[in-house]
């Protein structure tokens, strides 16, 4: 399902919408305060794979990167 995570520039506060059409990503206002002035975040997501294992893919990091030692 497209569930988009957005953060109100307003108010704040975080939430998750619904967006079934992409174009109407800017239609999308605060629930808290009504604002159309949002910002859409960068999404995590988790998938399943057969026998169990499970992948879990955090986004976007602050840390470096380390290629370790040679």
């Amino acid at each position: 399902m497209p569930i988009f995570e957005f953060v109100c520039a307003d108010c704040g506060k975080p939430f998750e919408e619904l967006v079934l059409n992409s174009n109407k990503i800017s239609e999308v206002i605060c629930p808290s305060c009504h604002s159309q002035n949002i910002t859409k975040q960068i999404s995590t997501f988790a998938s399943k794979f057969a026998g169990g294992s499970s992948f879990s893919f955090g986004g976007a990091s602050s840390s470096s990167c380390s290629t370790g030692s040679v």
